[in-house]
C-alpha cells in the first residue's frame, strides 16, 4: 500500500486542496466581495472533502489486506470456495466507488473556484481539476478490476454503469475547467 485506490484518493485530496487555495486567495479581497460568502461555503465543502479523501487512503489500505489474504484462501471444498467468494465480495465493494464520488464532488467545487475565484490563483484551479480527473480515472480502474472479480454479476454491472456515468460526465467537466483556465492564461 498505497495501491491505486489510495494513490487516487491522495491525488484527489491534493486537487481539492488546490481548488481550495483559490478560495483562500479570494476571500478578504475587495475585488471579490460579491462572491465572498459563496467562497467561504465552497472552502468549507472543500475542507470536508479533503479530509474524507485523506481518510479513504487509509480505508483503501484497510480493505486491501483482507483482499490479499482472500486471494490466498484455500478453495478445495465447496465450503472453502463459498467462504472465499463471501470474503472477496465484502472487501471489493465500496472504497474505490466512494473515492470516485468524492472526486466528482471536488470537480463540481473547482468549477466554481475557477469561475469566480481570484484570477491570481486561477492556474491552481486548473491543476486541481486535472488532478481530480486523474484521481477519478485512477479510482475507476479499481472499480473495474474489482467488479470483474465479483460473483454477483447484477451488482457488478450496476457498479460499472455508475462508474461509466461518472467518468462520462466528470472527465468532460474537468477538461472544460482546464481548457478554460488555459485559455485565460495564454
Amino acid at each position: 500500500v498505497p495501491g491505486g485506490g489510495g494513490a487516487s484518493a491522495l491525488v484527489g485530496a491534493i486537487g481539492t486542496a488546490l481548488g481550495n487555495m483559490v478560495g483562500s486567495l479570494t476571500v478578504g479581497k475587495k475585488k471579490y466581495a460579491d462572491v465572498e460568502e459563496e467562497m467561504w461555503e465552497l472552502k468549507k465543502k472543500a475542507d470536508e472533502l479533503q479530509k474524507e479523501l485523506l481518510h479513504l487512503i487509509e480505508r483503501d489500505a484497510e480493505v486491501f489486506e483482507p483482499l490479499s489474504k482472500a486471494y490466498g484462501m484455500p478453495r478445495e471444498t465447496e465450503e472453502e470456495k463459498a467462504e472465499k467468494a463471501r470474503v472477496m465480495e465484502f472487501v471489493l465493494k465500496d472504497v474505490p466507488m466512494e473515492i470516485m464520488e468524492k472526486c466528482c464532488e471536488a470537480i463540481e467545487i473547482i468549477v466554481e473556484f475557477a469561475a469566480k475565484g481570484s484570477t491570481l490563483a486561477i492556474s491552481d484551479a486548473g491543476v486541481g481539476a486535472a488532478f481530480c480527473k486523474a484521481a477519478l480515472q485512477g479510482a475507476s480502474l479499481n472499480v473495474y478490476i474489482n467488479t470483474k472479480s465479483m460473483k454477483n454479476r447484477e451488482y457488478a454491472e450496476e457498479l460499472n454503469a455508475k462508474c461509466d456515468a461518472m467518468l462520462e460526465k466528470y472527465t468532460k467537466i474537468a477538461d472544460e475547467v482546464f481548457e478554460s483556465v488555459l485559455g485565460r492564461l495564454k
